[in-house]
């Protein structure tokens, strides 16, 4: 069987060629499976082999984009790719905040919606917390020491009786890592760099959305999952999958943990944060991408309709060198 030709985005200066692995990426990043994504992707290939063509411009690439996808897996993904294109090509980057309590799988979602999206910044609050260690003393900062479930043991100051040891030492550790989440995010939206930043200390209203308005795009999220015993069964799965991670110490601060997500999840309410309740991997990303992409699109001016980029020069010669 001969091989087929390469199928030539004409528009292209470099008249480079069409590239199943980048456009998969941009259904990944639209919520499609890693497999699902190179199955539409082969799909356009084989529709263009099949009718004989052999260039086609960025724009008739992303028209039949649009139509495999609302034939092969429906509309909505169809009209989220026709937007994912436009946050792309936007001119802003995208600053997602991923709050949650311990044990609700931040870490391993802003992994994940990382690789969908193309993001490679991406910043825990712990390593944020460490660094801070690293300059103030247990004497200076004494909240920064400790786990932010045992947050109380560290509180000096007297109390007043209705008051929560618990909030009042995480708000204090809290405080003290916003300091590094605000200097990160002003690095990113000064170098235009997208960024990730998930961790139990990034709660509602911990970046002023006005500082960011003309530079960056801040998407903030809460994480959380709401039933108490798939809660604690995430701690027995860490136990398994790393020795490092024993879950003894988590389940003995259960109700601390589970105090900590209902007071930011009060935090949520308040400032209308949008909460995510995950109960697996795969539909929590999912909701997640749809979230990031949504409040991205409504950040930009005017219409997000007409003609839009496919894939930019940089990544398509890089594709070129590989296919």
């Amino acid at each position: 069987m001969p091989k087929q030709r390469h199928i030539i985005i004409s528009d292209k200066q470099s008249a480079l060629p069409y590239s199943k692995g980048l456009m998969a990426s941009s259904f990944m990043a639209i919520g499609l499976s890693p497999a699902r994504a190179f199955q539409v992707a082969e799909r356009i290939e084989d529709d263009l082999h099949d009718r004989g063509v052999a260039s086609v411009t960025r724009r008739e690439l992303v028209e039949l984009a649009e139509q495999t996808l609302a034939r092969e897996v429906g509309d909505r993904y169809a009209r989220t790719f026709t937007k994912w294109q436009v946050v792309r090509h936007l001119g802003r980057p995208l600053i997602v905040l991923i709050g949650g309590a311990t044990g609700v799988g931040k870490s391993t979602l802003a992994t994940q919606l990382g690789a969908r999206l193309g993001i490679t910044r991406i910043i825990p609050t712990d390593a944020i917390r460490e660094v801070m260690r690293g300059v103030l003393t247990e004497d200076v900062a004494p909240a920064l020491h400790t786990s932010s479930y045992d947050a109380d043991k560290f509180v000096r100051q007297p109390l007043p009786k209705p008051a929560d040891p618990l909030i009042v030492g995480f708000r204090e550790q809290v405080l003290a890592v916003a300091v590094g989440v605000r200097a990160l995010a002003r690095r990113a939206a000064l170098e235009g760099t997208h960024l990730i930043v998930e961790g139990v200390h990034v709660i509602p209203g911990i970046l002023d959305p006005a500082e960011f308005h003309d530079t960056a795009i801040v998407v903030p999220l809460l994480v959380t999952v709401d039933d108490a015993e798939l809660h604690r069964s995430h701690f027995a799965l860490r136990a398994l999958e790393s020795n490092a991670r024993p879950s003894d110490r988590y389940l003995e601060s259960f109700e601390h943990i589970r105090a900590i997500q209902e007071y930011v999840k009060s935090l949520a309410q308040e400032r209308a944060t949008p909460v995510i309740p995950s109960y697996n991997l795969d539909s929590t990303l999912v909701q997640i991408i749809d979230l990031v992409i949504r409040e991205a699109v409504r950040a930009l001016p005017g219409d997000v309709s007409g003609p839009v980029p496919i894939i930019d020069d940089s990544m398509q010669r890089h594709a070129a060198t590989r296919e």
